[in-house]
């Protein structure tokens, strides 16, 4: 029932070696037109990522670490002075190389995760993009906001089939013949007679619950209140 972020992440990643130089990560930002990078070592494990943000500290904090005469507003300088990673943004306004600049550890998923815990773990982490490595810690692909919403966009006729087949009579063992399964624009009615109310109930919030499903209708009508 559930689409996984294997299918709808982006393969071909761009990353860089732990030891890549600051330049080259920028002009690798800039020429593909992405806000962060992977950091990989020579086993292409992960071991961070390097964001534009991160790459922007040197500028920021230039006036501190090279005595320039550039001089960021109080506001700025008495957010970065108090913030938690004080000691982090430091070592990325000297930093040289990717390993250096990076921050970690890096938020990862498994390639097995639902597009559901991947959207979480981007809410809970406050992150755009996710890196997605295999059992080895191996670099896999990214998975994006913009992936997640791919599951929005499976056919009607999928949705339909997912809820009659994988909800309806794997999960819930039911006769689908008296039962209606209609999808339009990922909005599902589901229509006809079940036996139990209780079981009307739970076809409508498993099929809720089924990736690409926008809204349930419920027209389903019981011959049994086993609810009350």
């Amino acid at each position: 029932m559930y689409v996984t972020v294997n299918e709808v992440m982006t393969r071909e990643v761009v990353s860089v070696h732990e030891h890549t130089p600051f330049k080259d990560i920028a002009e690798a930002l800039i020429e593909r037109g992405i806000g962060s990078v992977p950091v990989v070592d020579d086993a292409g494990r992960v071991l961070g990522v390097v964001s534009e943000a991160d790459l922007l500290c040197k500028e920021q904090f230039r006036e501190l670490y090279y005595q320039e005469g550039c001089r960021p507003p109080l506001k700025t300088r008495l957010r970065h002075r108090l913030s938690p990673d004080s000691a982090g943004r430091r070592r990325k306004a000297t930093g040289d190389t990717a390993a250096e600049l990076m921050t970690a550890p890096a938020v990862t998923v498994p390639a097995t995760t639902s597009v559901v815990r991947a959207a979480r773990a981007m809410d809970e982490h406050g992150v755009k993009r996710l890196v997605v490595t295999g059992d080895d810690g191996t670099l896999r692909g990214i998975v994006s906001r913009r992936d997640l919403l791919k599951v929005f966009a499976r056919s009607d006729a999928d949705i339909a089939r997912t809820i009659r087949e994988d909800v309806l009579e794997r999960s819930l063992w039911i006769e689908t013949l008296g039962i209606r399964v209609e999808a339009d624009h990922g909005v599902v009615t589901l229509t006809g007679w079940m036996d139990r109310r209780s079981d009307a109930r739970i076809a409508v919030r498993m099929a809720g619950r089924v990736d690409g499903v926008v809204d349930v209708i419920d027209q389903l009508s019981w011959k049994h209140d086993d609810t009350r």
